[in-house]
């Protein structure tokens, strides 16, 4: 991990780049999926530093989720005097959801709970960029390393978006960015959870936020953990990669 001054110092660096960035390409301002939690928290907190509260919008996006995140969402938005827009996707989701299951099972097949799980933030990334292409907005990631190392994201959800300020920073660091940005303390101790399964997001992983940062950082790693960690970035990598495709010599062809 970096020590506190360099990381301070690239979060400034970051925040400068949302400014730029934002900028460059002629965007009014930025969208953000407000769930409540850490990483978004940390992503508003930089773009109002970057752009201003006037050009930062958040969103929240309950999915049969759980009470405590849209609470939390609130506090977030309050605190960094952004709008919060509550977009309820849960007529949305149980109606894909059952349209799938009565078509599946015409062909005998099941919806896999995997399935079910993805669909929620496929249905906000769609949201995010509805909003955004209606204002002349991006939509800014919130997706961390640690994250991105073990595949714990959704293909085409919460892992779409136009620009990232946090993808290379772990966890434990977007932690030290939070605090220093002055997220409340509520969010920055609350238990790293996704809020699509029931358990935490290092129970579904397997391993620590703490075990993945080791293995980034190449400190020693419980021999358990490193095996864990190497299947599912290895399991995970269509994820990090450009999308593959057949491509040909044209020119063979013509005359």
């Amino acid at each position: 991990m970096l020590d506190r001054e360099n990381l301070i110092k690239e979060a400034n660096n970051a925040i400068n780049w949302i400014k730029d960035y934002t900028n460059k390409v002629g965007a009014k301002g930025v969208v953000i999926g407000n769930s409540g939690g850490k990483d978004s928290a940390t992503v508003i907190a930089m773009s109002t530093k970057a752009l201003g509260n006037d050009r930062v919008i958040t969103v929240a996006m309950p999915c049969n989720s759980i009470s405590e995140d849209l609470e939390d969402a609130k506090l977030v938005s309050e605190t960094f005097n952004v709008p919060l827009l509550e977009i309820d996707l849960n007529d949305t989701y149980f109606d894909l959801e059952t349209s799938l299951i009565e078509n599946l099972q015409n062909i005998n097949m099941n919806l896999s709970e995997e399935a079910k799980i993805n669909i929620k933030p496929r249905l906000r990334m769609t949201t995010l960029y509805a909003i955004a292409q209606s204002l002349g907005y991006l939509v800014i990631g919130t997706g961390n390393l640690s994250e991105a190392m073990v595949g714990y994201t959704t293909k085409w959800g919460d892992n779409a978006y136009d620009f990232n300020p946090i993808a290379n920073f772990t966890v434990s660091e977007v932690l030290t960015i939070a605090e220093y940005l002055g997220v409340p303390d509520k969010i920055i101790n609350k238990q790293p959870n996704d809020g699509l399964g029931g358990q935490t997001d290092e129970e579904k992983m397997g391993v620590t936020y703490s075990q993945i940062q080791d293995y980034i950082e190449k400190n020693k790693t419980d021999e358990k953990a490193m095996k864990i960690i190497e299947k599912l970035n290895k399991q995970s990598k269509h994820k990090r990669e450009k999308i593959p495709v057949y491509t040909f010599k044209r020119n063979n062809y013509l005359n």
